[in-house]
């Protein structure tokens, strides 16, 4: 997993509330355990057309946020069903933030071990960020993990809090494998010792 230190990008605005899993990657798509290669999928039926061409007012399709890595979105982002690959849409689109008053349990959690951000915030500042990223692509967002903070493209400094374990693993690129790879001196050491105590094991 890629370190989680600070980012500066382009944020799409999503105002819509109660976008659920399903809207993030629609159920066909989750035949896949890979994960890679979902982003093309990335709010399917927002996004495309039945001819699969795609829907030109969709946020995402506008040139100016083609290329965003920060999510303004509306109340209740990821809830629905618990699939993890909603995350994993998100992150193989190029997404590492998401900004909203409020996120549904394991989707939030789901974020974190797949090296994304979710930040919440009171709703008078998801306010002023969603005003700053419907100005486009010359409106860049800055994302400091280390400080937490937010700020916007006119120098607007918000704080946001995370918790420290989370922070930790973000910020050094440790998913659940990781952390428990940082303890395989530990880990070697007991089986040795195992093997000599139990070696009919």
């Amino acid at each position: 997993m890629e370190k989680f230190e600070k980012l500066s990008g382009i944020a799409a605005p999503m105002p819509l509330v109660n976008i659920d899993t399903d809207m993030i990657i629609p159920k066909q798509f989750l035949k896949t355990i890979k994960r890679s290669g979902l982003g093309v999928n990335l709010f399917d039926e927002m996004r495309y057309n039945d001819d699969g061409s795609e829907k030109p007012d969709f946020v995402l399709n506008k040139p100016a946020y083609r290329d965003a890595q920060v999510l303004v979105a509306g109340d209740n982002f990821g809830c629905g069903s618990s699939r993890e690959h909603a995350p994993w849409a998100l992150a193989d689109f190029g997404i590492k933030v998401v900004i909203s008053t409020s996120f549904a349990d394991i989707f939030f959690n789901n974020c974190f071990k797949n090296g994304m951000l979710p930040i919440v915030m009171p709703q008078e500042v998801v306010d002023v960020l969603m005003s700053d990223a419907e100005k486009g692509a010359n409106a860049r967002m800055e994302i400091d993990l280390e400080n937490q903070t937010v700020t916007t493209s006119d120098g607007e400094v918000f704080s946001f809090e995370v918790d420290s374990f989370r922070k930790h693993c973000l910020m050094e690129g440790l998913d659940d494998i990781g952390l428990t790879l940082e303890k395989s001196a530990a880990i070697d050491t007991f089986e040795a010792q195992a093997a000599q105590a139990r070696p009919w094991v």
